[in-house]
């Protein structure tokens, strides 16, 4: 909740939902911090930042906004709004892989559906670049990333129910990271395995 907001009392159900953002228990791969929300985007926000650790190294990172409208909008369908970003460096291989965006979107609807994490009008883009260095840099290690940009409407019940949106949204960004769900222990034979900068491995249905 940005400084603007925290002059005038708000919804219950914006409340609600601010309080099971705070409360979160995050998978232990996540450090979670609170950001500045956007104020002209929605009457109401609020943000959280993620850094996906491993062996005391950042593998990944991201952002997730929480708008909410009490008038509603057309577009969300709704009167929340979660709006993800998550970024992670992968090997280069991955970025060649035609099926990777489709993949990669794939990853946030297997992780709500996952948590049965009811939600509308989910949209949004998959991005894949690479980078090799030459001449004075020529031994600088190729370089390479994917971004997930996306929004969805929660399913919310008078701002309860955000929960299963957030352990959702955490396993989005381990996933991107390259670190298997928490639940994986065996792979299935028609799984295919995308190597992450982590070392460890995105089982891919």
């Amino acid at each position: 909740m940005n400084a603007r907001q925290a002059k005038v009392s708000a919804p219950v159900p914006f409340r609600r939902a601010v309080a099971a953002l705070e409360a979160a228990v995050w998978r232990p791969e996540l450090v979670i911090e609170a950001l500045p929300a956007p104020q002209r985007i929605a009457p109401w926000s609020a943000a959280v930042g993620a850094e996906v650790m491993v062996r005391g190294a950042e593998v990944g990172n991201g952002r997730l906004v929480l708008l909410h409208d009490p008038a509603g909008n057309q577009a969300w369908e709704g009167t929340f709004r979660c709006v993800s970003f998550a970024r992670s460096e992968v090997d280069p291989e991955m970025v060649t892989d035609p099926f990777l965006s489709s993949v990669g979107w794939s990853w946030l609807l297997e992780a709500l559906d996952s948590h049965e994490a009811r939600y509308l009008a989910p949209s949004g883009t998959v991005t894949s670049v690479s980078s090799e260095s030459f001449g004075g840099m020529a031994d600088d290690p190729a370089r390479a990333e994917v971004e997930i940009r996306a929004s969805w409407t929660p399913a919310l019940e008078e701002g309860r129910g955000l929960e299963a949106h957030l352990a959702a949204w955490g396993d989005l960004l381990c996933h991107t990271a390259g670190v298997p769900p928490l639940r994986v222990i065996g792979l299935a034979d028609d799984v295919r395995v995308l190597p992450g900068r982590s070392g460890l491995s995105n089982p891919v249905q």
